[in-house]
């Protein structure tokens, strides 16, 4: 480890020259171009003069001696699994406390960093669950989430920005169980670091400074090591406690407990909004019920879900609606018809009239 971290400036595998059969036309131009605006606008980085991809990777130093780099891959390749094994990520909701239950959602992706980080948040919002409240004295109900989204963001960015990419069998990996949510990154604790130190201002020594600052450019993190002491800060803002950090099997992992009034609540009362509440009525199933206000289409619901995986949309949120008879079909007689599109029934309207507690 000291040797690795000692040749690591000068022999960074991110730094090394990409095979020379992927090309700039291999890689995501339009998400190229998004980092490069986004960088722009919050003042990370001045307007280019020239806007073609080479001079784009150029400026975010992916390009070396004509060569382009491992990191440009890393970061915006498509379809480059096979050489980049390395470009995936696993997500999946236990049933339990641990793995040996059976999971309610495995997922598993391949795609560029940015790709990734917004299939895993798409994951978190599906699954985390949102506890409410109505606040006397207010019309609009006080949400909080089981874990919050700035801090498991950032705690996402970081696993892919830190990871070891010379583990190509290896990825970064979310589980969330029924008391925790771990994010786990492949790779060590380099330059003296230590788990407790994350939790304190420490200096910023990324492994892969180059995806590091892409990410930066593009506004997902910070520097000077203010990523992990941000995340401390917004856990203990929503109520949790502080997270833990471990190196455990090769990995850095990072563990997310509830706050404790709310791990309380669902253990006593499942989160359900009134005693009259279905227990099929899952944060899957409320979350499409509020979306059949009006009567629309499949499609018109996936695309207020953020949800694009139609099998993942009937088996989680579609069927389970309309087996507790919350939604119906406005063309019962023709299941399939392309025209088919879906209404809250008498006992949907009541769970809105009601409300629902998760979301």
């Amino acid at each position: 480890n000291l040797l690795l971290e000692k040749l690591q400036p000068a022999q960074r595998w991110e730094s090394m020259p990409a095979p020379e059969n992927i090309t700039v036309d291999d890689l995501d131009v339009g998400e190229i171009e998004k980092v490069i605006s986004e960088a722009v606008r919050i003042g990370r980085m001045e307007a280019p003069r020239h806007m073609e991809p080479e001079a784009l990777l150029l400026g975010l130093e992916l390009i070396h001696d004509d060569s382009l780099l491992n990191a440009a891959v890393i970061l915006f390749g498509r379809k480059v699994g096979v050489q980049f094994p390395q470009c995936g990520i696993r997500l999946a909701r236990f049933r339990g406390s641990d793995k040996q239950p059976d999971f309610s959602d495995n997922r598993q992706y391949e795609g560029h960093a940015f790709n990734l980080l917004h299939r895993a948040e798409n994951f978190l919002m599906d699954h985390v669950q949102i506890a409410g409240q109505v606040i006397p004295g207010k019309m609009v109900r006080q949400d909080k989430p089981w874990y919050p989204p700035r801090a498991t963001r950032e705690a996402l960015a970081n696993a892919i920005c830190h990871r070891d990419y010379t583990m190509p069998g290896a990825a970064v990996s979310v589980a969330m169980y029924n008391d925790r949510l771990e994010i786990a990154n492949p790779g060590d604790l380099h330059f003296g670091l230590t788990p407790d130190q994350l939790k304190l201002p420490h200096e910023s020594r990324p492994w892969n400074p180059l995806i590091a600052n892409t990410f930066y450019r593009a506004g997902i993190i910070e520097r000077w090591g203010s990523g992990t002491t941000n995340i401390v800060h917004w856990c203990e803002e929503n109520g949790n406690p502080s997270p833990q950090w471990q190196v455990r099997a090769g990995s850095v992992v990072v563990t997310f407990s509830p706050p404790a009034e709310l791990k309380m609540k669902l253990q006593v009362a499942d989160f359900q909004a009134t005693p009259q509440a279905t227990p099929q009525a899952t944060p899957h199933v409320e979350r499409l019920v509020l979306c059949c206000e009006k009567v629309r289409s499949r499609e018109e619901l996936q695309r207020l879900l953020g949800i694009k995986d139609r099998m993942y949309f009937s088996k989680a949120y579609l069927l389970p609606a309309l087996e507790a008879g919350l939604i119906e079909q406005t063309i019962p007689e023709r299941p399939k018809s392309p025209l088919q599109k879906y209404k809250l029934t008498g006992k949907g309207l009541k769970l809105i009239k009601d409300g629902v507690e998760t979301d």
